[in-house]
């Protein structure tokens, strides 16, 4: 029997975007409703964003004291340390448990009602009436499906569809959850591979490159591009290539993936050099993790009436269009009227940060408030191996591309007094500046702390600081933060320190 009830928002989806965009909504005094098919958190915090902090964290802690702990002073025996591998994972798993509490707890301290399902959305706002979405059991796979049972019916004055997006998935070879696996699996595999080939040197393939390697597992990267983390500035990725060679990480740049044959110990993956189809390598090994990206994810979301517009070129495609690439302040409306959407379901950057501003901006501009809005040419983007990578605006290749008059500046954390200290001195920072003028276009960091060091580099950039800002700014000693500035006094040639 249908359940009909009404509220002035529904939320489809409890992520970084829809259960910030739920608390914002209720805070300006909406009546809310959040729907989500699976755990509360989404993605992020259940299988991404937090959860692989955990493991990577164990990582660390790992390598530091069976390939470091003589150097400390520690007699660590690498043969006497055992890993108990349940507990690794079962650590960050836990983790999880917490976080999904938490979110609980917030809902029902903002007075948010949550329901348990899969989301249908069977008609925008009309003349005749308003939103109308209908809630089922969910089932299906985690990363797509449908509902069937009872039927909840929901109306709104407007819904945001805050879904989020899923793993790509090769034609030829799809995920099998066993050898052949997504991130979703590398993050719970009940024993650790002995070998595994990671197809893909982003952030999410270089992480758990990171990770397995750490604990034993000998790791060969593929990627495409002829140079790992391909987003990345080029002496970024060629400083990390050869600090994560040097970890025992093998590369294949320039490569590509032709065949995936499953065996009786693994899987047999045939290579080809992208440059020359007939060069061609045959690696065996007992795992194979897909990390080529994601798509979004609105599978069964939307009744065939609906007439949704889906994007069907460019970095929009396969995504829910909204306004926000062609309005400098988008409202995040869909094609049809009432309906929104936020976040990773819309495009990239794929970045929980940035799906948790638009729920912000979103909700707000709904709301008839004044708000400055998503600055998208100033997104900070992290990778947590360690060293760890980090960086915000422009690389070099794109001022050149985009004929910008520049400046760079380079400092290397082997020359600086924190670094030394803390046995880090591998990566280094690196600025670039307008010339003549001085402002701050993008900073990259590869080393210790990057992903807290790139904060500084975001606010100067966000409040349009030069050259001067930054020097003229004291930094504590010691800190890492000093080689920010060192970085910038560096392009002018006024670096101390190197």
């Amino acid at each position: 029997m249908a359940d009909l009830t009404h509220y002035d928002l529904i939320v489809i989806g409890s992520g970084p975007s829809g259960y910030v965009g739920a608390i914002r909504a209720a805070q300006l005094g909406m009546k809310v409703c959040c729907i989500e098919r699976d755990k509360l958190g989404g993605v992020c915090l259940n299988w991404g964003c937090i959860p692989t902090k955990a493991l990577l964290h164990n990582a660390e802690l790992y390598m530091e004291a069976i390939r470091h702990g003589e150097q400390w002073g520690f007699d660590i025996k690498p043969e006497s340390v055992k890993v108990n591998w349940e507990k690794v994972v079962g650590r960050s798993r836990s983790i999880t448990g917490q976080l999904n509490a938490g979110i609980a707890y917030l809902f029902k301290k903002n007075k948010i009602d949550h329901r348990a399902g899969h989301a249908k959305i069977v008609a925008g706002k009309t003349a005749a009436g308003p939103c109308r979405v209908e809630v089922r059991k969910a089932t299906g796979p985690y990363y797509k499906g449908s509902g069937d049972g009872d039927l909840q019916t929901l109306t709104a004055d407007k819904i945001i569809i805050a879904t989020g997006a899923a793993p790509k998935q090769l034609p030829f070879a799809p995920c099998d959850g066993k050898t052949i696996i997504s991130s979703y699996e590398a993050m719970n595999l009940p024993a650790r591979p002995a070998s595994m080939l990671i197809i893909g040197s982003g952030a999410i393939g270089m992480e758990f490159a990171y990770f397995y390697n750490a604990f034993g597992t000998k790791v060969t990267v593929v990627e495409m591009v002829d140079r790992i983390l391909p987003i990345e500035d080029d002496d970024i990725s060629a400083a990390a290539q050869k600090v994560f060679t040097a970890q025992g990480i093998e590369f294949r740049v320039g490569t590509s993936v032709k065949a995936i044959d499953k065996t009786a110990k693994g899987a047999k993956v045939t290579l080809f050099k992208v440059a020359n189809e007939k060069e061609t390598e045959t690696v065996e090994v007992e795992t194979v993790l897909v990390a080529v990206g994601v798509g979004a994810r609105h599978d069964g979301l939307f009744d065939a009436s609906l007439g949704i517009r889906i994007g069907d070129s460019g970095p929009n495609k396969g995504h829910i269009w909204t306004d926000y690439r062609d309005t400098p302040e988008p409202t995040y409306q869909t094609s049809v009227a009432g309906i929104y959407a936020i976040g990773d379901v819309i495009g990239p950057p794929w970045l929980a940060h940035v799906a948790s501003e638009e729920a912000i901006a979103c909700v707000e501009r709904m709301k008839g408030h004044h708000t400055l809005g998503v600055d998208y040419a100033s997104i900070p983007g992290c990778t947590y191996c360690n060293p760890q990578i980090a960086s915000i605006g422009l690389t070099e290749r794109e001022a050149k591309a985009k004929g910008i008059k520049y400046k760079v500046g380079k400092y290397p954390f082997k020359s600086h007094g924190k670094a030394i200290a803390v046995g880090a001195t591998a990566g280094l920072i690196k600025v670039i500046t307008s010339d003549p003028y001085g402002e701050i276009l993008g900073a990259h960091i590869f080393g210790e702390d990057a992903s807290e060091l790139i904060g500084e580099m975001g606010l100067a950039k966000r409040l349009e600081a030069t050259i001067e800002d930054v020097v003229s700014t004291v930094h504590a000693h010691p800190t890492m933060h000093e080689a920010l500035k060192e970085a910038v006094l560096a392009v002018d040639g006024r670096a101390i320190h190197a």
